[in-house]
């Protein structure tokens, strides 16, 4: 079971072109299904069977542990393995096919208001770097900030960016999205300016192939080192939550809706493959409009009406 494990991630690694984080996900997800199997004395391939799929799942639901979303991606993850053995014919028919999986939760995403990113902007703008701190970092902060909210770009997206992705004159970047799909992103005008302050502020090379954003020893920034530093911007901007840099891009695509972009063009900002993943934030952008309504209409229930 293990080699089989160990091809099925080379095979989504190198011939589907997923993610490194994708891939660690789904080795973990599928050592556990290996280990349960094993404890079950399921022998394969006769002991894959329905019996063994329905038992799995009830122990995931059953492990107060997993969410209802992390049962979603364990069951998919053993699914996709069990699907590819049937491809590579190492197995006759899919012991999933009348097994109902559980529904995903919908969550609505987290996201900022538009005061709370001026807030966090103009306590994070290079001038306002807390003393002490290194000069070259404030500027790199700060253009992370800007690229984020401007762009609305994933974690790996920024990290993977290098200086020449970057137009500086038409106002795009080559972005490196999942799947390896490259995608033009329009980046703000502030956002350029301050990734141009970056740039002059840093005494390393800026020739296009060098990483746009560097760590404080010269290396690339990692996703880790990119988490690291928006929840440090959050602190000195007085936040009484965390954030991470995905809120950032669920705040910029809702308030690109709230000011009346379609969504289509949403879409293809965010690299969304479908558009009902992108779809959910028109729900909050709706919560949003109930609660201006409800605040303000006199005759809302939170205004005493009727």
């Amino acid at each position: 079971m293990k080699v089989l494990i160990e091809r099925f991630l080379l095979h989504i690694k190198s011939q589907l072109n997923f993610s490194r984080h994708t891939v660690r996900a789904y080795a973990a997800d599928l050592a556990e299904f290996a280990a349960y199997a094993e404890a079950e004395g399921a022998e394969f391939p006769a002991g894959f069977d329905r019996h063994l799929m329905r038992a799995y799942m009830a122990m995931l639901q059953e492990d107060r542990k997993n969410s209802r979303n992390t049962v979603i991606r364990k069951v998919s993850s053993a699914r996709s393995f069990i699907r590819w053995l049937i491809a590579e014919g190492k197995l006759e028919s899919d012991p999933f096919a009348l097994l109902r999986a559980p529904k995903k939760e919908k969550r609505l995403p987290r996201f900022l208001t538009e005061g709370e990113v001026r807030k966090l902007y103009d306590y994070n703008a290079p001038g306002a770097a807390p003393a002490g701190e290194k000069k070259t970092l404030a500027p790199r902060d700060y253009a992370l900030l800007a690229l984020l909210y401007s762009a609305g770009l994933r974690r790996s997206e920024v990290t993977g960016l290098n200086v020449g992705d970057v137009d500086f004159y038409s106002g795009f970047a080559r972005v490196m999205g999942k799947g390896s799909k490259e995608r033009l992103v329009p980046v703000g005008d502030k956002a350029l300016e301050a990734l141009r302050g970056y740039l002059a502020s840093r005494p390393e090379g800026r020739a296009p192939a060098r990483p746009l954003f560097l760590n404080a020893r010269g290396g690339r920034l990692s996703g880790h080192g990119l988490a690291l530093i928006v929840k440090k911007l959050a602190r000195q901007a007085r936040f009484a939550r965390s954030l991470n840099p995905h809120a950032l891009r669920h705040s910029f695509a809702t308030h690109l809706l709230d000011h009346g972009c379609d969504l289509r063009s949403v879409q293809e900002m965010l690299g969304h493959k479908n558009l009902e993943t992108t779809q959910i934030y028109t729900h909050v952008s709706l919560e949003r409009l109930k609660e201006v309504y409800e605040k303000a209409h006199p005759r809302s229930p939170k205004k005493g009406g009727a």
